[in-house]
């Protein structure tokens, strides 16, 4: 053991000045540690996708933004290149409705992008734990046989045609008709259209006519620009030489460039995405195949109004839908219904021992009640309200929170002696 020296402190010697910093109370401390542990959250600081937030949750962008920046720097620069360089030699030898007409197209362009890029495209807010539990439940209850899981596909009719859902694994939930998980935003997005990272964000059932305006608002700037600056260059080159001109005016030939190199592919994205709203279509739907264009046909759109005027009001002058995931929402504990740990929650495709195991909600059923298996053993057995179901022909759409069971035999039931004394009690 190390031996400790102790040393006689004389009479009468000053004691040690305090420390220049007292030390913090323990009740202080852990009342501030208290404040932030139990400050208030709002939702956007754990949303689950891979999105940024800005202004407390107002605006919202997908993590990999750069390409964003890259298209709002091009067209102001370009813009700013004309309004500087262009505008006044043509509103003084031509009019001055071209710096008005280049300033009204400079100003939907702008708003329409950053419209498209910081609003919530439609995404829907995943199923919390409890809520994937009881639908995987309502699954399971689907299925014939214990050995081989269900289908995870639902179909639906919409104006007489059948529409296939599909369950998304990360979501846990029934994607609705024409909802597709995003793979660079990892939301379930409605009426997913695409992930355009030009506008650095998805595009989806709240910002597609937003982003519709900015591709038609953008291909009439651009070729305004290209025309202006065409005029601009020949007017200037009258009586002089064209090489000439163009030394002169760098800035001019700069935005020349640009706008020839986009001006065919932003008609062509315009042009694309004019047939698609006047087909009510969606690009994934489009590049998919999944509609036939014959009228009749087994596979055809049944988003269709069958009319080119009601399509385009259907898709641009449709209500405005709010946002379903609440950014700025506060989170707040679920005190009425507890949430379920993720250890409870089954696994997908295949089925635990703790998964078949009788819960205490469950309520036992006799043995004279159990159906039978081929080899005469105990095997699943139906609750009344999923039996009815069956006999309906077609089973609904699954609750919020589906009340139905399947009681299936325990794991442990497999030991003869448990098999015995669970018949006989």
């Amino acid at each position: 053991m190390k031996e400790c020296e102790y040393r006689q402190i004389p009479p009468g010697t000053p004691a040690a000045p305090p420390s220049a910093e007292p030390p913090v109370p323990a009740a202080a401390s852990a009342a501030t540690s208290t404040t932030l542990a139990h400050r208030p959250r709002r939702k956007w600081e754990v949303f689950p996708g891979r999105n940024r937030f800005y202004c407390g949750g107002r605006l919202m962008l997908a993590r990999h933004s750069g390409v964003f920046l890259l298209t709002l720097g091009l067209i102001v620069v370009t813009s700013g290149l004309f309004f500087a360089f262009d505008c006044p030699f043509l509103a003084r030898n031509l009019t001055l409705a071209i710096p008005v007409i280049a300033g009204i197209l400079f100003f939907f362009v702008i708003s329409s992008l950053l419209q498209t890029s910081f609003r919530d495209p439609g995404i829907l807010p995943r199923a919390t734990p409890s809520e994937a539990a009881d639908l995987e439940k309502w699954i399971d209850n689907l299925g014939t046989s214990t050995y081989r899981p269900p289908a995870r596909t639902m179909e639906v009719v919409i104006n007489k045609y059948m529409v296939k859902l599909k369950y998304c694994y990360t979501c846990k939930m029934f994607r609705p008709p024409r909802t597709s998980h995003c793979s660079v935003c990892d939301n379930c997005v409605e009426r997913f259209d695409h992930h355009c990272p030009w506008v650095g964000n998805c595009v989806g059932k709240r910002n597609y006519r937003y982003f519709y305006a900015f591709i038609l608002s953008l291909s009439f700037l651009t070729a305004f620009i290209f025309a202006c600056v065409i005029t601009h260059l020949a007017l200037r080159s009258q009586g002089n030489d064209f090489l000439a001109v163009l030394k002169a005016t760098p800035a001019s030939v700069l935005e020349l460039v640009i706008c020839f190199f986009s001006v065919w592919s932003i008609f062509g994205l315009s042009g694309f995405h004019t047939y698609l709203v006047a087909s009510n279509l969606t690009t994934n739907e489009d590049l998919k195949g999944a509609w036939s264009n014959k009228r009749g046909s087994e596979f055809a759109n049944p988003y269709s109004h069958k009319s080119v005027l009601t399509n385009c009001c259907a898709v641009l002058c449709g209500p405005f839908y709010p946002s379903l995931i609440d950014r700025r929402g506060f989170i707040q504990a679920d005190a009425g219904t507890p949430s379920t740990p993720k250890s409870e929650i089954p696994s997908f495709g295949t089925k635990s021992d703790a998964s078949m195991a009788e819960t205490p909600s469950q309520k036992p059923i006799p043995a004279s009640e159990l159906s039978r298996d081929l080899d005469g053993s105990p095997g699943s057995c139906l609750l009344p309200l999923e039996a009815d179901l069956l006999t309906q022909g077609s089973l609904p759409l699954p609750p919020r929170w589906p009340g139905t069971t399947r009681c299936r035999k325990p794991s442990w039931l497999n030991r003869p002696s448990a098999m015995k004394t669970w018949l006989t009690s």
